[in-house]
């Protein structure tokens, strides 16, 4: 008869399922990072030749073109994180961050091209390098309120790095906010280019 007070046997895990199947830790953590990576297996258990050492730290496995991370409008935000199971991606805080909308603008800070970067640190704290569309906005208590309902449950802590460097223009605005902007009245024709 069993005690009920004893500890239970460790369980396998999905991870130690993975990294049996594929039989290299680092193939297999970047495939619980991106479970479409699976397709990349062979007959033999062993992971193909498309993820290249170049895309390690990013989760997509080597699965996107050279342009590893952009967002849907080609803007390159550097992504980094640590690659640990369970633990939110630089890539899920971006997508989180479409819902902190600019308070003047109406569009997302993503959108807007004032995200700059993107870290998860070792500890799962994310540190997001961003800009305002003016030094003098009186708006960033209210975008870092933003940002902490928008991340919370999905990281542990953040902190926003503000910069001014390189300053914020227009052309960082990605696509879909060109297109959001323009639903809202801005016609970027007649805007002064500086």
């Amino acid at each position: 008869m069993m005690s009920d007070t004893l500890v239970p046997e460790p369980q396998a895990s999905i991870f130690d399922a993975v990294k049996g199947v594929v039989k290299d830790e680092d193939a297999a953590r970047r495939m619980m990072m991106n479970p479409a990576l699976a397709k990349t297996i062979g007959n033999d258990g062993a992971a193909s030749g498309q993820s290249s050492q170049a895309h390690s730290g990013c989760g997509c496995g080597g699965q996107q073109a050279d342009g590893c991370c952009q967002d849907d409008g080609g803007n390159a935000i550097p992504l980094k994180f640590v690659d640990d199971i369970g633990r939110a991606t630089a890539a899920d805080v971006r997508e989180a961050l479409h819902q902190v909308i600019d308070p003047e603008l109406g569009i997302d800070v993503i959108d807007l091209g004032l995200v700059y970067g993107i870290e998860i640190d070792e500890l799962g704290r994310a540190i997001i390098t961003m800009t305002l569309t003016t030094p003098a906005c009186p708006l960033t208590d209210l975008i870092e309120d933003e940002c902490a309902s928008t991340l919370a449950g999905l990281v542990e802590e953040f902190r926003i790095d503000w910069t001014w460097q390189p300053r914020w223009s227009m052309d960082k605005i990605t696509p879909e906010g060109r297109d959001q902007l323009a639903a809202l009245g801005f016609n970027f024709e007649n805007l002064p280019k500086y």
